[in-house]
């Protein structure tokens, strides 16, 4: 028998990338998530976050949080399927449901979780799940979890997503998963093509609007409202540590599929609810949004004048429709030390690396919030182009 932890002994990637002084990960906060932070000391634009409308720092949010700690304490020490739904919960679940436009939602502790909850509840042991190969992390390993057969198809390849319906047998159940904006490259998925294949043959379609809602879509409401399929689509989930600046995750269905997946879902039955801050802000940032409808718009806004920025100082930039805008930088070395350098210059950005992209086209990902000023803008894309402009090394 060999030693079990040989492999984390054998582990010496993060090591080797630590002492060429190149490592992007755990740099530490030491302010609010904002436009603007101090880490590690010093200022820093960020261009590396996920609160797309900026809501994390909102008086109304962060007052909701303070509220329901003192009114609830600090968890729920329990399942929501036992002692650990409270009022706000359910209020969460109610008034999401409505601006969604879905007859229920049922929300897990973590957006992660959400995947894994709902993909391993509805695609039994005969079932197929087919996944797009740019997918989310945590929709393959919902897959792996279910006990049905994963079939992956290119990313956004329709030809490629019909052939694996094909290959599907007419005594199983099909649910095709997509990201509705991707994560890294920000494109938005092909839903129509999507909606009309899965009508086709049959299947159901799920799409994971972690990086949607918010963003496009009518007054936010995701990437079947943006398309204009809000009745096609079987099966939303998302996430509130996004756009909702909180921590968690949702599916919206109908109320017979939620109230399945409530009842067979072993990572919703098995973990602690949501705690009482973290619904509470995140109920308070569904009605800002709800309230503010011009946010998204102003997010586009920003967005397009940070792409435009870019392409203007000649920067080779993946174009998409949404706030995710990365910046090729091809390789690994180059990618991880143009990343410090940017981190040096006051810029925070992510890098993106294999597996997450193939190994010739690893990226800067720059997200953008609809808080971010013009002048904070302008001032971040010249210091992007600064750098990039000049040696590697």
């Amino acid at each position: 028998m060999i030693d079990l932890f040989k492999k984390c002994y054998d582990f010496t990637t993060a090591d080797e990338v630590r002492e060429k002084g190149i490592y992007p990960y755990f740099h530490a906060l030491e302010s609010r998530q904002d436009i603007e932070v101090m880490m590690e000391g010093k200022r820093r634009i960020m261009l590396g976050s996920n609160n797309y409308l900026g809501l994390t720092t909102h008086p109304q949010v962060i007052e909701a949080g303070v509220k329901a700690y003192e009114q609830y304490g600090s968890g729920c020490s329990g399942s929501r399927f036992l002692n650990g739904t409270l009022r706000l919960h359910l209020e969460l679940e109610e008034e999401l449901a409505e601006f969604l436009r879905k007859e229920s939602v049922v929300t897990f502790s973590t957006g992660f979780q959400s995947n894994l909850g709902i993909i391993s509840a509805v695609v039994g042991r005969h079932d197929y799940v087919l996944c797009d190969r740019e997918n989310h992390a945590s929709i393959y390993d919902g897959c792996k979890l279910s006990n049905g057969t994963m079939l992956r198809f290119k990313h956004a390849d329709m030809e490629d997503l019909e052939d694996k319906l094909k290959k599907v047998p007419e005594t199983a159940g099909c649910l095709i998963v997509t990201d509705g904006v991707f994560s890294m490259g920000g494109d938005i998925a092909k839903l129509p093509e999507i909606v009309t294949l899965s009508k086709k043959y049959g299947a159901r379609v799920m799409v994971d609007d972690a990086h949607g809602l918010g963003v496009i879509g009518e007054g936010g409401r995701g990437t079947a409202s943006y398309f204009g399929l809000e009745d096609e689509v079987d099966i939303y989930m998302g996430t509130f540590s996004k756009s909702l600046a909180s921590l968690g995750g949702y599916m919206a269905a109908s109320e017979k599929i939620v109230d399945f997946v409530r009842h067979n879902s072993r990572p919703f039955i098995f973990s602690a609810s949501m705690t009482p801050a973290s619904c509470a802000s995140a109920l308070a940032a569904l009605r800002v949004l709800k309230n503010t409808p011009e946010l998204p718009e102003r997010l586009q806004r920003i967005s397009a004048r940070a792409r435009q920025g870019l392409l203007d100082k000649g920067l080779k930039i993946r174009m998409s429709e949404t706030p995710i805008i990365p910046i090729y930088t091809y390789d690994t070395i180059t990618t991880l030390t143009r990343a410090k350098q940017l981190y040096d210059a006051g810029v925070y950005v992510n890098t993106v690396l294999p597996p997450a992209t193939a190994p010739t086209e690893c990226l800067l990902r720059t997200s953008y919030m609809a808080t971010h000023t013009d002048a904070l803008i302008d001032e971040a894309v010249e210091i992007i182009a600064d750098v990039l402009s000049k040696p590697l090394f």
